[in-house]
């Protein structure tokens, strides 16, 4: 083990580090955090614990860092309650012991601020931490409860704060109650000074009870070793995300991102040509506003700025046009997005076409509305839209003739309705792109998606809730075909008013109704027996049929004939619906959305297979 702890050369190496010296180098900016890493958030009870911990010199979790000065540069930031050393340039990025190096720096070093931490409820709180003597020089197993939580004004009390117990504001009233500020642990001239303090107070017993202090908490704690991991400059982006994931199990998993964020931060080049850092969360952001705010498929910014369309999905389309412009020029480049694609994903290239992807998930957006795909919560596969926003920059207005435009519907149909998405999708990615594009330029077969797409007339039964694409994919397209409102009749309802119209999936027969009239071979949950409709509309479906179309024809001012022909805009039989005849309406209305999808897809299933689980899988 090496004193100073610090490894060195091209190969990682297990050391230690004094914990004086780690936190010293905290202090000072030598050692650092990079910007991917998030902010440190323990609370009390856990601060306490790694107190205790150190104090008895038990082992700490491994510490892992990296040497800066390779190729992996991000920009970095100091651990919270160390601001004073930002300015420096960091020797070592911390990747793994955020929390408890954070934690044990702002409880043993700063001496005049509070730690701010939070309680057992989550509620902000701002704590000193202190070792009471007598408990701590008695059984190892009481450590715990030596270790005590001070208010901000080092104030203890009790009777829900009604009597004061011991009053720390000075050091008479710590040692007074045989409390020891763990702040100055590591200023031995303010410990000296503190212990005549204490020994002072009662010299025969304190100064016995000090020895035994000093040899069992103090000195532990200032030759504690902590047990790092230092990887080499040359460690590639890949591994340091990588060892990253894996080191941190208790926090939330690292995206690429982040890791992105921090490298394009820490891009020299582009801070020594504008001066600034590259802030790629603001680019995301001001590109994501602008999708959101023209279509809501893309997302709802008031849910989330990743709702719908997320930074992965944008990184990976700017991955597949990128791998894609590199194959033109090279054929051994193979078109790829995966994560390795997106960590070398250079800044200058993200430049050049986050601009076009832009543009092409714009369009993505028109596409899908004209498909009737409205809402963030209607769009069959998110993850489909990444292949497609990719096809649209790279052949850019080629897809703007009506052969172009018909084969993209088929494509997008025939991977919605087929279930093709509902798996990995980085491979389906990249032979889309390439398939695709092919295909639209003539110069390729039908893309696979097309070709082992099926659907099966049995698949309508299970259909039976938002998990699955399939269902989603039928409710869109019953409003494209033209389905009429039955509450707003004036004609085919727009994609722009659903929306405003509250239009969503309702049940035609009641589910009591049929459970009471019939037995599971016709489900009332399925999507046969449901249909988009208003809100309006919708509170108007009590009871059987026979009960309720009487008085929405009324409504409407119609004839019932004349509404039976809006029912069958929703490709229902209007007269088995008026008769209560589920069984007649179900088998016809099944027929009828079986041709429905076959339309969409292009092509009929002629092969047997097994029936989809509900979220789509195989």
């Amino acid at each position: 083990m090496k004193a100073r702890g610090w490894g060195t050369g091209h190969v990682a190496g297990l050391d230690s580090a004094n914990l004086k010296t780690l936190l010293g180098d905290v202090a000072s900016g030598r050692l650092q955090l990079p910007d991917f890493q998030r902010d440190w958030k323990w609370d009390d009870d856990r601060i306490r614990a790694i107190i205790a911990t150190v104090t008895l010199d038990y082992p700490l979790g491994v510490t892992m860092t990296l040497e800066t000065g390779g190729a992996s540069r991000f920009r970095t930031r100091p651990l919270t309650g160390a601001e004073s050393g930002a300015e420096r340039e960091p020797s070592l990025l911390l990747l793994d012991g955020q929390q408890r190096l954070t934690s044990l720096f702002q409880a043993l070093c700063v001496a005049d601020v509070p730690v701010r931490t939070v309680d057992t409820r989550g509620r902000s709180v701002r704590r000193w931490y202190y070792v009471d003597i007598a408990k701590a020089t008695g059984s190892p197993s009481d450590r715990d409860e030596a270790i005590v939580s001070v208010p901000e004004d080092r104030i203890l009390r009790r009777d829900f704060g009604r009597k004061v117990v011991h009053d720390l504001s000075d050091t008479s009233g710590e040692c007074g109650a045989g409390l020891f500020p763990l702040r100055i642990v590591f200023d031995t001239q303010r410990v000296n000074a503190w212990r005549r303090e204490y020994e002072k107070a009662d010299e025969e017993r304190n100064f016995d009870r000090w020895a035994k202090f000093e040899d069992q908490v103090l000195h532990p704690v200032r030759s504690f070793q902590v047990p790092m991991i230092n990887l080499p400059s040359a460690t590639s982006m890949d591994a340091v995300c990588a060892v990253f994931e894996r080191v941190n199990t208790g926090g939330v998993p690292l995206n690429v991102f982040e890791l992105l964020t921090a490298t394009y931060a820490g891009n020299r080049a582009f801070t020594s040509r504008t001066g600034d850092y590259y802030d790629l969360p603001s680019v995301w952001r001001s590109i994501k506003e602008h999708l959101a705010e023209r279509f809501a498929v893309l997302g709802r910014l008031e849910v989330d700025l990743d709702d719908g369309l997320s930074n992965s999905d944008f990184l990976q389309a700017v991955a597949l046009v990128r791998t894609w412009n590199l194959k033109q020029q090279d054929s051994t480049v193979g078109v790829s997005c995966k994560r390795r694609d997106l960590l070398e994903l250079p800044l200058g290239d993200f430049e050049e076409l986050a601009p076009r992807l832009k543009e092409a998930f714009e369009w993505v957006g028109l596409f899908l509305f004209t498909q009737c795909i409205v809402h963030a919560a209607d769009l069959p596969y998110r993850t489909q839209v990444v292949p497609l926003a990719a096809v649209r920059a790279i052949l850019g207005n080629e897809l703007e003739n009506p052969e172009a435009r018909q084969k993209i519907a088929q494509w997008y149909w025939c991977g919605v309705l087929g279930e093709m998405y509902g798996g990995s999708t980085e491979t389906r990615f990249t032979r889309d792109v390439e398939q695709l594009i092919a295909w639209i330029r003539d110069d390729g077969e039908v893309p696979d998606t097309i070709a082992d797409s099926y659907f099966f007339p049995e698949r309508l039964l299970t259909l039976k809730t938002r998990n699955s694409a399939a269902y989603k994919g039928i409710y869109a397209l019953l409003i494209r075909q033209g389905a009429v409102d039955w509450h707003y009749t004036d004609g085919p309802m727009p994609p722009g008013l659903l929306v405003e119209y509250g239009v969503d999936v309702r049940q035609v027969f009641p589910k009591n109704w049929v459970r009471r009239n019939l037995d599971e071979s016709y489900p009332a949950s399925s999507i046969i027996n449901k249909t988009p409709l208003s809100l309006r509309a919708a509170q108007a479906l009590n009871g059987a049929p026979a009960a309720f179309l009487e008085p929405l024809a009324a409504a409407a001012d119609m004839r019932p004939e004349w509404f039976d022909d809006v029912i069958s805009t929703h490709l229902i039989d209007a007269k088995a619906l008026r008769a209560n005849d589920y069984v007649t309406f179900f088998e016809a209305r099944a027929a009828a959305l079986e041709d429905l999808v076959y339309q969409a897809m292009g092509k009929r299933t002629t092969v047997v297979r097994d029936t989809p689980d509900e979220d789509g899988v195989r």
